[in-house]
């Protein structure tokens, strides 16, 4: 299980702060202050390291310390876009800015079909999360301009099944109550159609 998730771990010496500039932060009890989407956090240093991280949350950033992208930030500016950075040109960052959310999609959305592997031994079910799992990894490998345009949330929230699934089956064989499972806030519908059209995990929830 740790190898299939060696590359769903966020490595910030890898990344040039992606989360601190392409989202937009607003003031509330996760924020202390608001911050338009593309532009830095003022708590940002040049170095794209964080100067508040050891406090986050005494400084009033508790969002922060609790975000995760699951990978998503290196494997955007290392394989996405070959070890670039925001910083070189307004195309460069606005393309990433614009990739890295999709890419957080994706790479959680892995994460949860790992999970779903651990929970089944074998069997149909099994058959379809690897399938998806496998679907994933290659949209993860577009170029940016299609991963700029797939819907991640919609086809999460159809992919996220299988973790629903897996969840149900495995507590029905271990003779306990199945657990209410929800797919991830970040990969509920969207109102837009997946570009990506796959059947894995089609079935019933």
């Amino acid at each position: 299980m740790a190898d299939a998730r060696a590359d769903l771990r966020a490595d910030c010496s890898r990344c040039v702060g992606l989360c601190c500039v392409a989202p937009a932060f607003a003031a509330s009890a996760d924020f202390a202050i608001d911050k338009p989407a593309g532009r830095p956090c003022p708590k940002l240093r040049p170095d794209s390291r964080c100067s508040i991280h050891s406090n986050l949350r005494e400084q009033g950033f508790p969002g922060c310390a609790v975000f995760d992208c699951f990978g998503a930030g290196q494997h955007v500016v290392q394989v996405t876009f070959g070890g670039g950075d925001w910083r070189q040109s307004p195309e460069t960052a606005e393309a990433m800015f614009a990739v890295f959310p999709v890419m957080r999609q994706l790479k959680e959305l892995l994460w949860y079909l790992a999970e779903a592997l651990t929970l089944l031994s074998h069997g149909a079910l099994r058959d379809e999360v690897q399938r998806a799992q496998e679907q994933t990894k290659r949209v993860i490998g577009s170029a940016p301009d299609k991963l700029r345009q797939f819907d991640a949330a919609a086809t999460g929230s159809r992919w996220a099944r299988c973790w629903t699934r897996s969840v149900e089956r495995s507590a029905t064989r271990s003779k306990i109550a199945p657990p209410t499972v929800r797919a991830p806030t970040s990969l509920a519908p969207s109102s837009v159609a997946a570009t990506f059209t796959a059947q894995a995990c089609a079935g019933p929830t």
